[in-house]
């Protein structure tokens, strides 16, 4: 993870332009009813672990949800900060708390109704000791009846994404990724690809940043299996590609897999 803190540090200034594409409404729209039907209230509290630079929360501080976020990346939790700021002078009710730490020793930040780790950070833990790990802060911070949900990147995601080169201009940079892996990538590989950001001037290049990604692809059989040795309880998995749209997970059509716990009372540990 302290490799993913460097990446992201790196990366923070034109992650939203790497990113530009993503539409978390769209998500929502298709996750938050499935997540309803498992219990969660329209309005409640959110801890979003790998809050990055705030995208994922601020829909739903629009839809009048309290948040607490974190990430190991102190760059990418100050990005966070300006737009919860700018969220609180639209929305003068929204509670946002947000602070740097790492998802392997999570703190106790409170008893929550929805507890989410978003857009593949889960992918940067790479051993099943860190994954139990941050699965067991993540189980601790859930309130009764709380609900836990991450996305992981499917092994199509590493035989594509991750075995390719990608550039996209925005805002006078050129910011091209770099894949690593080859596109036949082995299930519970370590994946890693390369973003550099380039700002052309007067025909040169200057200020090149690189960050380096490094991840692990989790089949599901070991996600199901760090889910129970965790003390939670697995109700929900789905894949989905661009459209968002859930369907029964396949590895090798969809991009993201989906997950949807609860924490078992006692965990096995505990009992």
């Amino acid at each position: 993870m302290r490799a993913a803190e460097a990446a992201y540090d790196a990366m923070a200034p034109v992650y939203d332009d790497f990113t530009a594409g993503s539409d978390y409404e769209l998500w929502l729209g298709q996750i938050l009813p499935r997540l309803e039907r498992q219990g969660l209230p329209s309005r409640g509290t959110l801890l979003d672990v790998g809050c990055g630079t705030g995208n994922s929360f601020v829909p739903m501080l629009r839809r009048g949800w309290e948040v607490t976020g974190c990430d190991i990346s102190a760059a990418m939790v100050g990005l966070a900060r300006e737009k919860a700021e700018a969220i609180a002078r639209e929305v003068p009710d929204a509670a946002v708390e947000l602070s740097v730490a790492d998802m392997r020793e999570l703190p106790d930040f409170g008893a929550f109704d929805l507890v989410w780790a978003l857009d593949d950070a889960v992918n940067y833990l790479l051993g099943e000791d860190e994954l139990e790990a941050a699965l067991g802060g993540m189980r601790r911070n859930l309130g009764p009846g709380g609900l836990l949900l991450f996305d992981l990147n499917t092994l199509r995601m590493y035989r594509s994404a991750f075995s390719a080169v990608e550039a996209v201009e925005a805002n006078g940079r050129l910011l091209v990724w770099h894949g690593r892996s080859p596109v036949d990538v082995a299930p519970g590989s370590i994946c890693e690809a390369t973003v550099e950001a380039r700002s052309p001037q007067g025909g040169k290049e200057t200020g090149v940043a690189t960050s380096l990604h490094r991840q692990r692809h989790f089949p599901e059989a070991r996600v199901l299996a760090a889910l129970d040795r965790a003390g939670l309880e697995c109700l929900d998995v789905f894949g989905h590609g661009d459209d968002a749209v859930p369907a029964p997970l396949a590895e090798l059509a969809h991009d993201k897999a989906i997950y949807i716990s609860r924490r078992v009372e006692p965990a096995p540990h505990e009992a």
